[in-house]
């Protein structure tokens, strides 16, 4: 049996729909544990930030870049889950698309702790 594909949505009752999705999307994300621990990482950055007296706006640069990374940790979950539905068994594919997917989110990491290294060290000189 095919299953039923549910009716689009219009005007204000496809924002109220959209906003479900991203909600059901935040809570599938935040049962990945890597999620958690950016999560973790951008609250103790943003600590440390105030408590060295950043400026709004290096504390704000910081806040976006985290919400980047935040975006590439949610595309790199997608990836997964879909790579591994497409291949449920070992292949070649599958862990090119899981290893660029990590990568990207190392990437991102990397942009974040150097922001921050380097808000540290204009505050510090």
């Amino acid at each position: 049996m095919t299953p039923q594909i549910p009716p689009r949505t219009t005007g204000i009752a496809h924002f109220f729909a959209a906003a479900r999705y991203s909600t059901a999307g935040l809570k599938r994300l935040w049962r990945e544990s890597a999620f958690r621990q950016e999560v973790l990482g951008g609250v103790l950055a943003v600590i440390l930030l105030v408590a060295v007296q950043a400026t709004l706006g290096h504390i704000l640069g910081f806040v976006i870049l985290w919400l980047i990374l935040a975006a590439v940790e949610t595309l790199n979950t997608a990836i997964e889950v879909v790579v591994d539905h497409a291949s449920p068994e070992w292949s070649e594919f599958a862990r090119d698309a899981k290893d660029l997917g990590s990568l990207a989110v190392v990437l991102v990491i990397s942009a974040n702790g150097i922001y921050l290294l380097w808000v540290l060290s204009v505050l510090w000189i």
